[in-house]
């Protein structure tokens, strides 16, 4: 079973309020978006990335040098398969990256991301969409979430068998803790909401390719707000999978985010290097063979 990923990275960040669109902003000398291709990249079981640009994007290049961006003429190919160029979404390649072409809304830069692969990709592929703002997202989240389409190492299964709930998909995800207030007139509390059951939804969102490819489509052109692409699925009728995530796996958003990711990434690198030093010591000590 193939997975491909699509990273609308077209937004203009404006609830950031800065020049540069928050996925260019550094975190020790890294993009947010640099960071967060590093932890897809990592993933043996992504075939390719495709990253959705602002067609007016004039960070990319700058950043990733020899990547260019994809131009509305041009396309290239990838293991023989020719990268879709139509409609002036674009396709270049870069070692495991691709770019396209974004739309003005998420759904229409995730749409165009599909569009790009569509070629390469069969259409009972998965695809994995991410935000181009979360590079905090943790591997073994990810590889919670890609077992819905992707068998385990050791099951020596070399695809996982498909049920018709599988369909679905399915996305990371945390259950609500906080006291949730509806608002009323001139800003004062209407009522409070049971969360009982509430969860709110975070990405990596996993779906069978072709059937979100068209789900988008049919939505899109019956007028529904989406707001990311399991409420696609949802409005299809179908009821994606919730898989609990880590609370660090922040959404970049304000200002005040991008410090908090700086130490949580900080915090991360600490605890692997405290797991590496933990496993050589039990391997040392004859605990570990």
């Amino acid at each position: 079973m193939t997975v491909w990923a699509v990273v609308p990275a077209a937004g203009i960040g404006s609830r950031m309020q800065v020049s540069i669109p928050k996925q260019y902003l550094c975190i020790n000398g890294q993009t947010v978006l640099s960071l967060t291709l590093a932890r897809l990249s990592a993933l043996a079981d992504i075939k390719r990335i495709m990253v959705v640009l602002n067609p007016e994007d004039s960070h990319w290049a700058r950043h990733h040098p020899g990547q260019d961006m994809a131009d509305d003429n041009a396309g290239t190919s990838v293991d023989g398969v020719q990268g879709e160029t139509g409609g002036g979404i674009g396709c270049r390649v870069g070692g495991k990256l691709l770019t396209c072409h974004g739309g003005d809304d998420r759904w229409q830069s995730v749409l165009n991301g599909l569009d790009a692969l569509a070629d390469m990709a069969a259409p009972d592929d998965w695809v994995l969409v991410h935000d181009a703002v979360r590079p905090c997202v943790r591997i073994d989240d990810i590889l919670q979430l890609l077992a819905l389409a992707v068998p385990p190492a050791d099951s020596g299964a070399t695809t996982r068998t498909v049920t018709a709930n599988d369909t679905a998909g399915g996305l990371l995800a945390l259950p609500v803790t906080d006291t949730l207030k509806r608002a009323g007139a001139e800003g004062c509390v209407a009522q409070t909401v049971d969360r009982t059951a509430l969860w709110a939804a975070c990405t990596p969102q996993l779906f069978p390719f072709e059937r979100l490819r068209q789900t988008l489509r049919d939505a899109a052109a019956a007028g529904v707000t989406l707001t990311d692409e399991a409420s696609a699925m949802e409005w299809a009728g179908l009821n994606p999978a919730l898989i609990p995530c880590h609370k660090d796996n922040i959404k970049i958003t304000y200002a005040e985010d991008l410090n908090l990711a700086e130490l949580i990434l900080q915090a991360q690198l600490q605890e692997s290097r405290a797991a590496s030093a933990d496993r050589e010591q039990y391997a040392y000590t004859g605990i570990l063979e």
